[in-house]
């Protein structure tokens, strides 16, 4: 079809026909609609369903998704494709990618709806963000699964900024207002715990690492990361179990360490917690763990290392403290906000009249 008819071509015309004949063409192929992906829509216009449109260029279909419809209500409108081809919509608005609105009046983009061709892409991101900055949005999130990985670049050119990484995808943002960007940053900590477990014969599950920072194994608590949405009392006894096949029970948070600049550059959250044994046959995580064993108390505190380093001497007088009832913890307790209306875990000392295993200082 020559593009001079489809401009000489009334819209009523145009929407009988284009169910059968191409509506945009480049110099090598054309973008065709099939038939059920077109409907009437009131005010004149119609819309493209366009979640299930193929488009074909250089004689090859590729698949695009458009989540949002176009109306199409004005005879003048062109809208770039892939490879030069140009999308002629007799409409005053374009393909916007498919996005609902967040709570703070910004907007994030529904990854499961986005474009699979690349210039395609590129000409509704360009088309959403002016149509976005003209309704007074703010931040743009988008986020790019590892399968979209070719529009990262497309992205970053249009002005978009990493905001952080996963396995399977990446984020990245848009500031939309002239001035200093409001939008959260990544997270800023890491969360470890360290399983403090003694037993009646006042033995201490101690682990050596198979692979040590220091180049020298040293009998040392259990301790591991906190997985993403778990518990700090969960992660710690799950941590123990696994790298030396203990099962425990919590009890307190003893203490806590806040360090910067740790792993990845991040800040560092790091507690110490009291765990009950509730069983003894030690079974180690061959591959993270050297070695694992029930170390008399007395032993693992005159540990060279231990004396000489004040924050582990702190931790053990700590210990020593709590196993002594002269120094209470932090308890677990489930609290529910009216803030947000979500359970949560609240980590408090109180020392009640029943509490036999704390007397308080």
């Amino acid at each position: 079809m020559e593009k001079a008819m489809l401009d000489a071509r009334p819209a009523e015309a145009f929407l009988r026909t284009a169910e059968s004949r191409a509506i945009a063409t480049s110099h090598s192929g054309r973008i065709r609609f099939p038939q059920q992906l077109i409907s009437n829509c009131p005010g004149g216009g119609f819309s493209v369903k366009a979640s299930h449109s193929i488009a074909r260029t250089r004689g090859e279909d590729i698949d695009f998704w458009a989540p949002k419809k176009m109306t199409l209500t004005d005879s003048s409108s062109w809208l770039n494709g892939s490879n030069g081809a140009s999308l002629w919509t007799p409409s005053g608005e374009s393909l916007l990618l498919d996005s609902y609105e967040d709570e703070y009046g910004g907007i994030i983009i529904n990854p499961e709806s986005l474009p699979r061709n690349a210039n395609f892409f590129a000409s509704v991101l360009r088309a959403s963000l002016s149509h976005w900055k003209l309704k007074g949005k703010k931040g743009v999130w988008l986020k790019l699964p590892l399968e979209n990985s070719e529009l990262v670049p497309i992205a970053v050119k249009e002005g978009f900024t990493y905001h952080h990484a996963e396995q399977s995808y990446v984020m990245l943002t848009y500031w939309i207002p002239e001035g200093t960007c409001m939008l959260p940053a990544n997270a800023s900590h890491s969360v470890g715990v360290g399983g403090f477990v003694i037993n009646e014969k006042d033995e201490v599950l101690v682990v050596k690492e198979r692979h040590c920072v220091s180049g020298d194994a040293i009998w040392k608590l259990p301790t591991g990361f906190i997985h993403e949405s778990e518990e700090i009392f969960s992660g710690a006894v799950r941590e123990v179990k696994e790298e030396t096949g203990i099962d425990t029970e919590f009890v307190e948070v003893i203490a806590f360490r806040h360090a910067h600049h740790v792993s990845f550059e991040k800040s560092d959250l790091f507690f110490i917690c009291m765990l009950r044994p509730l069983s003894s046959q030690i079974a180690i995580d061959e591959m993270e763990i050297q070695e694992a064993k029930w170390m008399p108390l007395v032993e693992f505190i005159e540990q060279p290392f231990v004396q000489g380093d004040s924050m582990f001497k702190k931790i053990l007088e700590i210990c020593l403290a709590r196993l002594e009832k002269h120094y209470c913890g932090l308890a677990a307790n489930k609290v529910i906000s009216t803030f947000d209306g979500r359970s949560s875990t609240l980590y408090y000392n109180v020392v009640e009249p029943q509490d036999f295993n704390c007397k308080g200082t």
